[in-house]
């Protein structure tokens, strides 16, 4: 299992799917800011050399934070989109610490990532992702006016839901976002600019309860999962 390796946060969006009145990654979550949240999850991560959370230039909540304090916390200021966020904390790391250094990107909105399963990732090869095998029937659809119809079903068998962490070395991954946002590629995830220069990232079957919070109602199913972990148990009680 690697260590020493950095793990970079993107939390510059705006979240605007939310509807809420602040960016999402500030939305309060068992009393918390769920950014709070994801980087105390992410502290207790072992091997961990440190952390560079990506925010946005007028952003005036992060240093309020308890873990904007910790010596492992970096700051710097993102972009108009997660690659730009992303790009922005590579190229800081790049003039601190070798190019072969593993690198993992976390969203800011999964706080109920588990041990276990960024272990198991750890444990990967150089280049890797957690994502979760597609469970549910999959379906391709077509417009109609305002309509969506099915159009057919796919074979389910090779799609896989994408999640965070995702892993690569810190070189490979900042040139292949960098050329990728040169070129005005689509980049939805780091995985998808490292597919785009011949890389084949391996998948790492994650867990179903590492979700990402997105639109209102998964700040409650995120409640849930995080009171659930962390409730006494039988043995714990006493």
């Amino acid at each position: 299992m690697i260590t020493d390796y950095w793990v970079v946060v993107p939390a510059a969006g705006a979240g605007k799917r939310m509807g809420a009145d602040r960016p999402k990654q500030y939305l309060p979550l068992l009393g918390r800011p769920m950014l709070s949240l994801t980087l105390r999850n992410i502290l207790t991560w072992p091997g961990l050399a440190g952390i560079v959370v990506a925010v946005a230039d007028d952003d005036s909540d992060f240093n309020h934070l308890a873990e904007a304090e910790h010596p492992k916390v970096q700051r710097v200021t993102g972009g108009a989109e997660r690659a730009d966020s992303v790009l922005a904390a590579l190229n800081f790391l790049a003039t601190r610490i070798p190019g072969e250094t593993p690198v993992l990107v976390h969203d800011a909105a999964r706080p109920c990532i588990a041990l276990d399963d960024v272990e198991a990732l750890l444990r990967a090869g150089p280049v890797a992702l957690l994502a979760q095998p597609a469970s549910d029937t999959v379906k391709a659809s077509r417009k109609e006016g305002e309509r969506d119809l099915v159009e057919r079903t796919l074979d389910r068998s090779g799609i896989w839901l994408a999640q965070t962490p995702q892993r690569a070395p810190l070189a490979l991954l900042q040139d292949c976002l960098r050329r990728a946002l040169e070129r005005q590629l689509a980049v939805t995830d780091e995985s998808s600019a490292l597919e785009q220069f011949g890389q084949a990232p391996q998948l790492v079957p994650g867990r179903r309860d590492n979700i990402k919070v997105t639109h209102p109602y998964d700040i409650y199913l995120a409640e849930a999962i995080l009171r659930l972990r962390f409730a006494p148990t039988e043995d714990n009680r006493s």
